[in-house]
């Protein structure tokens, strides 16, 4: 006589918690979104194709995070699964609400001219779900974080937030860079370049220990590693913010005002901006984590 296994096997608060819920709006949202744009909405160039890259990677990471739960074949994994599910929530938060920016900003116009209405109802349609699939996975941000007092994954707490929300300016700064920035022209900037790309790596290897549950396993202590490196990093991006402008927008060195006779999407002076603006926006994101780094302890079986 054959046993039930539904009960021992599936794990129904998967799909029927709060964050099982928001998890599969996530994915009805995701798929609705570039279904959307695939079909008729249509898109071109390196932003649109980065928006598809965008919902269909988190709907596919979606897909996997429930499946694992619903069976429990996450138990199979050899990763801390709460620091995995909590990074890619933040990352897909962030990815999301750029992708939502993006889309209807290049796409999206009030005319049918030189595109069809219903080609332009449909990017209408697919930003709307854009803007909604980003609202789910900060949702899941909202209600996983980790409370006062609760013993909860790392990547959970807001210094590990921070790690993901860093390392994505990060990108942001390099992106700039690499837009005709003009950073090798002057030794100084060069550092800075130096300074961007070692927290980047850095905060990925935090981020790569904690998700893979190895952080125990370690001969030093991690935590007090991780705070002795957010303290250097702070150090650092204070040199870059006060040594990017200077040798930017400096008369001196650069230009303290737009050349006119710099052309849109190719102007030198716009990537040195941008990469100013996120260096002075990061270095905000080390601080704030140094001073909660201070408070938390690290749980790497979670």
């Amino acid at each position: 006589m054959m046993e039930s296994t539904g009960g021992p096997y599936l794990n129904t608060a998967a799909v029927t918690s709060p964050v099982g819920i928001v998890r599969l709006l996530q994915m009805m949202f995701g798929c609705t979104t570039f279904s959307l744009v695939a079909h008729q909405g249509g898109f071109s160039a390196a932003y649109g194709t980065f928006c598809m890259f965008v919902w269909t990677f988190c709907f596919a990471v979606t897909v996997f995070i429930i499946t694992c739960e619903f069976t429990h074949l996450h138990s199979c994994l050899s990763i801390s699964w709460g620091n995995f599910t909590a990074a890619f929530a933040m990352l897909a938060t962030l990815m999301s609400v750029t992708a939502a920016v993006i889309y209807p900003l290049y796409f999206v116009q009030l005319g049918c001219y030189p595109i069809t209405c219903e080609v332009r109802d449909f990017r209408i349609a697919a930003s709307v779900f854009a803007g909604l699939v980003f609202v789910v996975y900060g949702a899941e941000v909202f209600l996983t974080r980790a409370k006062p007092g609760q013993v909860t994954s790392y990547m959970a707490t807001v210094s590990g937030l921070l790690k993901i929300v860093q390392a994505f300016v990060a990108c942001i700064i390099f992106g700039a860079l690499v837009n005709d920035s003009q950073y090798s022209k002057y030794v100084a900037t060069q550092w800075c370049v130096a300074v961007y790309s070692f927290c980047f790596m850095v905060t990925v290897v935090v981020v790569a220990f904690s998700v893979t549950g190895k952080t125990a396993q370690l001969c030093f202590p991690f935590e007090r590693s991780v705070v002795v490196y957010t303290f250097g990093a702070v150090l650092l991006y204070v040199s870059a913010a006060v040594i990017w402008p200077v040798f930017c927008f400096d008369s001196k060195y650069g230009s303290p005002q737009r050349p006119s006779a710099c052309a849109k999407g190719k102007c030198p002076w716009d990537s040195q901006l941008v990469v100013a603006i996120f260096t002075y926006i990061n270095l905000l994101l080390y601080v704030v984590d140094l001073a909660y780094s201070q408070r938390i302890r690290f749980v790497s079986h979670i």
